[in-house]
């Protein structure tokens, strides 16, 4: 018998046939496999880079730095959103203790992408969407409505609510990681997943991540 052939993501085009799109980038890793599927199927994509949530800073440069050279490298478009954290602690304070999957992450998802659909409604893109959907640590839902909720306030662009998962979808995220050799990440990206992780690790009798959040002290009560 022949092996099977790893299904791809079958013709992601956003709704109404529009073939210009902004694509909120988590990561290189989750926006590969996407990013080549849209491409394969005509789409204009520009890549938005907005994540002040990772940290610290040399983890943000390195997962930024990645995911443009991979962009330069597909020859699309790559903007940088202002990194600056000081906001997105302002909008998850209270939140700081809630689990993955919880409150905070609502409110992160909430921030990013409603930062995201500022920018796609000034830049004359009708539609936009995100990354954050294909990996299996996140909750689909939680992200599509969060993508939904940022949409409504702006009528010049609505949000794509597409499942990257299906049609081979994450399969293809893998292997196109594999190929690249992108950097595999060992916490989603704030430092309240790095502290969630390293818990986790230690329950488990592993080493710790070892990150310096010194310049993060006056946000985690240190």
């Amino acid at each position: 018998m022949s092996p099977k052939k790893n299904k791809k993501v079958s013709n992601p085009v956003p709704p109404g046939g529009n073939r210009r799109l902004l694509l909120h980038s988590c990561c290189a890793p989750c926006a590969g496999g996407i990013l080549e599927s849209l491409l394969e199927s005509g789409v204009e994509a520009t890549l938005f880079f907005c994540n002040p949530n990772i940290h610290p800073h040399d983890e943000y440069r390195k997962r930024k730095e990645e995911q443009k050279t991979f962009a330069d490298k597909r020859g699309v478009p790559f903007v940088e959103a202002d990194p600056d954290p000081a906001p997105w602690f302002r909008i998850v304070a209270g939140l700081e203790d809630e689990p993955e999957r919880g409150r905070r992450c609502t409110a992160c998802f909430l921030m990013r992408l409603t930062t995201t659909a500022e920018y796609a409604a000034a830049h004359g893109f009708e539609t936009f969407a995100t990354t954050l959907g294909i990996s299996r640590w996140k909750d689909l839902d939680q992200v599509n409505a969060a993508g939904q909720a940022a949409a409504g306030a702006y009528a010049e662009t609505a949000f794509w609510p597409f499942n990257w998962r299906k049609g081979g979808g994450s399969q293809r995220m893998i292997e196109v990681s594999k190929r690249e050799g992108f950097y595999h990440q060992p916490y989603c990206g704030c430092v309240f997943s790095l502290r969630d992780t390293n818990c986790w690790r230690l329950q488990k009798g592993d080493s710790i991540i070892e990150r310096d959040l010194t310049i993060y002290g006056r946000w985690l009560g240190k």
